[in-house]
């Protein structure tokens, strides 16, 4: 498999002298223990309250083999997709690649433990869909196995569509898996594996109600915080038993990981019960009861984090592997233990709450909203977002950290791309966290205001800031003959075949316009009204898309594809008139966009006609805006690079006395001498029409040499 290829690898160091593991032995034996514990813990909690759980949602029994399948059945699933994505975690960025560009020993080994992990997970999930089936509807599983049952089933219930996406997502991860030998492939590999957490992680308990979507996100970052420390530590636990090369990097940049994990999953966790119970149901309750344990289990898995950076690590850098397996082994256990409580949390509704059922608004949309917008609301009524306003927060404090380090070791970095990069993160927290992002999934109008900001401007102050730039100078390089590290990922990334297809002029600008035409046009975006998990999709679309299409243009970061500037300039004219083609048909339709989800919300207040007009003269104002302001820059950029070129040459005529140019002049000064002693006219050589070559003018050459270019 054609992969890109990675920075050089690290010296050879001394091979293991202990005997070679089989990848199916490894997976039973570090794998195995992690599987059964949360299998076993699973059952075990959610035999205690299902049968109350199906009597309290007013759903039949259905029965044993369901009640008791499914918890072990989804448990063996979700600590399998764990375990699948640690190990190609730790063979994408734990272990480093051979210098030609694929697999070391290492990053294979891993790869093959992953491939018995996702058939484990591709079976579990398969499973899964008839046990959820037979759930949602109270039935036996046995009626669930019927094809012609389960072909209309899926498609009812949003649960079992979401288990059908995790198996193809699963499957296709095992393919990769079987089939990966390069270092660039495990990389798709692994962002495969993490993709095929979110249809689960987006349906559920958090899904519905009021503040869904606050509780969505919580758990989305939850699930995924929980996926790679988990699978991050059987997967380093795995490489050390093994003898792996290079414990105490693997150990080192795991622990790092660790730490992001242990804290986003400690914040996300509180969030996510705030949004459920009261601190009286902490107590009160079965759900709060389970939480406790998962709050206590957690609490644990810090201390063992604490241990491994003061302790363990110090004695894997002085070649002591026996001290972290051990007390990982423990770890692994415990972890384990918490999987099987966050499945029964799962399969326990939280205790009922004592205010009145959402209303309408507020289970579609996740919270109330009983009065028009006025200007001042824009501002004075956020709701942060819990996935963009706190990357905005992120991105920023990053950056940042950039800077400081560049000033510190004495390097200068310019105050116009810190202030765009700063302007571009409070431009995403101000269209996702205040009062737009409020009202954009009831108003088409704010909505498009918040695309044009997400897709035009945000990505336009992005790219003036420079952020791979900054990084690669903060970054330290690896080193000749060290593994590479960050530094090094970022460049295969921007030089990666993905990365030349994406910025591919007609590919940027087809998915720049295009998409605009596809989702307003097509019916699409009627649909993805309907899900929180389709607005986040939305976002991410329009952020990526503009970043793409205006890192070539006025990016200051190099891109794979540098264009010239007349390119630049035409790909910038090809799309402003699409842009406000695009404007005009939307203020001219009579057809309401997503009518039927606006319906559903029983707004009397908003005129949807006139509310999408303004939208659409909203998407044909602003969006030439960011184009002028694109302009600008480019225009500017291109006269600073003549600028630059001839600042250069100057100084470089400086150095060498302007060796270059006296060349060139001697060379038609030898010219205009050769010409005066040219032989006689009829010795001439012809053209081919006949003619003779006539002589050179000497003084004319001797003008020319003379004019500095």
């Amino acid at each position: 498999m054609a992969t890109t290829t990675p920075p050089p690898a690290e010296a050879p160091e001394t091979a293991s002298t202990e005997r070679p593991t089989t990848t199916g032995g490894l997976f039973a034996s570090q794998v195995g223990p992690l599987l059964a514990v949360a299998a076993v813990v699973a059952l075990a909690l959610s035999t205690l309250s299902g049968a109350a759980a199906f009597a309290r949602l007013g759903l039949p029994d259905p029965g044993p083999v369901t009640v008791y399948a499914l918890p072990v059945v989804r448990a063996l699933s979700q600590t399998a997709a764990a375990a699948t994505i640690g190990f190609l975690l730790l063979a994408a960025f734990f272990t480093p690649p051979a210098a030609t560009g694929w697999l070391s020993a290492d990053g294979y080994r891993a790869v093959r433990v992953a491939s018995w992990s996702a058939a484990t997970w591709s079976v579990a999930a398969l499973l899964m869909i008839p046990l959820s089936a037979a759930d949602a509807y109270g039935r036996p599983v046995s009626q669930m196995l019927d094809l012609r049952v389960l072909t209309v089933a899926v498609p009812g219930i949003e649960t079992t569509t979401s288990w059908a996406l995790t198996a193809l997502l699963a499957l296709v991860t095992l393919t990769v898996t079987r089939v990966v030998l390069g270092w660039g492939a495990a990389v798709v590999g692994f962002a495969v594996a993490l993709a095929g957490l979110l249809p689960l992680a987006l349906t559920g308990h958090s899904a519905g109600g009021s503040d869904h979507d606050v509780a969505t996100n919580s758990l989305l970052l939850h699930v995924i915080a929980a996926a790679l420390w988990i699978g991050g530590l059987v997967a380093l636990v795995t490489h050390l038993v093994a003898g792996g090369r290079h414990p105490a990097v693997a150990a080192r940049r795991f622990s790092a990981v660790a730490l992001v994990c242990w804290v986003v999953l400690a914040v996300s966790g509180l969030v996510n019960a705030l949004v459920r119970i009261t601190p009286a149901d902490l107590v009160t309750s079965t759900y709060g009861v389970l939480v406790l344990a998962k709050v206590a289990a957690l609490a644990a898995l810090g201390g063992f984090g604490a241990w491994h950076r003061r302790r363990t690590l110090p004695a894997l850098a002085a070649g002591d592997r026996g001290a972290i397996v051990r007390f990982a082994g423990l770890e692994v256990l415990l972890m384990g233990a918490t999987m099987g409580i966050a499945v029964a949390l799962g399969r326990t509704p939280p205790p009922a709450a004592p205010e009145p059922q959402p209303s309408r608004i507020e289970a579609l949309v996740g919270y109330a909203i009983d009065r028009p917008l006025t200007a001042p609301g824009l501002l004075t009524e956020p709701r942060f977002d819990l996935l963009f306003g706190t990357l905005a927060l992120v991105l920023d404090g990053l950056y940042l950290a950039g800077v400081r380090r560049l000033r510190a070791r004495g390097d200068a970095w310019p105050v116009g791309r810190t202030l765009s990069w700063l302007g571009g993160c409070l431009v995403l927290l101000v269209a996702t966290s205040s009062g737009i992002g409020r009202y954009a999934p009831v108003m088409f109008s704010v909505h498009m205001g918040q695309h044009m900001m997400l897709n035009m401007l945000v990505p336009i102050l992005l790219v003036l800031g420079g952020p791979v730039t900054l990084l690669l100078r903060a970054l330290p390089p690896a080193g000749a003959g060290a593994p590479p590290g960050p530094r090094e990922w970022v460049l295969a990334a921007v030089h990666s075949p993905v990365a030349r297809v994406l910025t591919h002029p007609l590919v940027a600008l087809a998915l720049f316009v295009g998409s605009f035409y596809v989702l307003y046009f097509s019916g699409l975006f009627d649909l993805a009204l309907q899900s929180h998990w389709a607005h986040i999709a939305m976002n991410i679309h329009f952020l990526l898309v503009g970043l793409l299409f205006f890192w070539p243009i006025v990016g200051i970061d190099p891109s794979p594809r540098q264009l010239p500037p007349i390119g630049r300039l035409g790909l910038l004219f090809v799309a402003i008139p699409l842009h406000a083609f695009f404007g005009i048909a939307v203020m001219t339709s009579a057809t309401v966009i997503g009518s039927s989800f606006y319906q559903q919300l029983e707004m009397p207040w908003i005129d949807r006609l006139a509310d999408q007009t303004a939208g659409g003269g909203l998407a044909w104002a602003t969006g030439e805006v960011p184009m002028l302001v694109v302009l600008i820059a480019l225009l500017v950029q291109w006269s600073r690079a003549d600028e630059r070129t001839a600042r250069r040459e100057d100084r470089r005529a400086d150095r060498d006395g302007d060796q270059e140019l006296e060349a060139y002049n001697a060379m038609l000064r030898s010219l205009a001498t050769t010409g005066r002693r040219a032989p006689a006219p009829d010795a001439d050589v012809a053209r081919p029409d006949g003619d003779p070559v006539p002589e050179p003018d000497p003084d004319a050459d001797a003008d020319l040499g003379e004019r500095r270019t």
